[in-house]
């Protein structure tokens, strides 16, 4: 993965969209970085939660569940995965993988699931996250974490 380090002003919530001001607090941050490898990497996640949010996101994007912008005109490249995927057509692919997503959404319940979507598939960071979903601040931690407790269950993981 190609880095790409820019400065941004520390703020109470973490890091602001915007450049730091001369004599505020900056951090350096990196762009490329999905929230849930930077939860990962700083020691918020576990193994086993960090490779249920994986999996989770892998299946979101095989199953094409992401809206299109336009309408793409390039074939369908989809890899085969372990397992009986690979005697699956693409199309099954897909659809298996919506099947897992789907499972993996309803075993994380309805109140956890919209941090998950969030933070996991939608890579959104945990402070938009929680002003998105009006919620105090520091909260979508212990939340995204108790979700993939849930979802890595789901996949027999750890």
């Amino acid at each position: 993965m190609q880095r790409q380090l820019v400065e941004r002003e520390l703020t109470a919530e973490g890091p602001s969209q915007r450049a730091p001001r001369r004599g505020r607090r900056s951090v350096t941050v990196n762009l490329a970085e999905n929230p849930l490898t930077w939860l990962h990497a700083r020691g918020h996640l576990s193994d086993a939660q960090f490779a249920a949010g994986e999996c989770l996101r892998r299946d979101f994007e095989r199953a094409g569940i992401a809206p299109g912008v336009t309408m793409r005109w390039d074939p369908v490249r989809v890899r085969g995965g372990g397992g009986d995927d690979r005697r699956l057509s693409p199309g099954e692919r897909q659809l298996a993988a919506r099947e897992r997503f789907d499972g993996a959404i309803r075993s994380a319940g309805p109140g956890l699931s919209d941090i998950l979507w969030r933070v996991v598939c939608a890579g959104e960071g945990l402070p938009g996250a929680e002003r998105a979903l009006g919620w105090p601040t520091r909260s979508g931690k212990l939340v995204l974490g108790l979700a993939l407790d849930r979802v890595a269950v789901f996949y027999r993981i750890g």
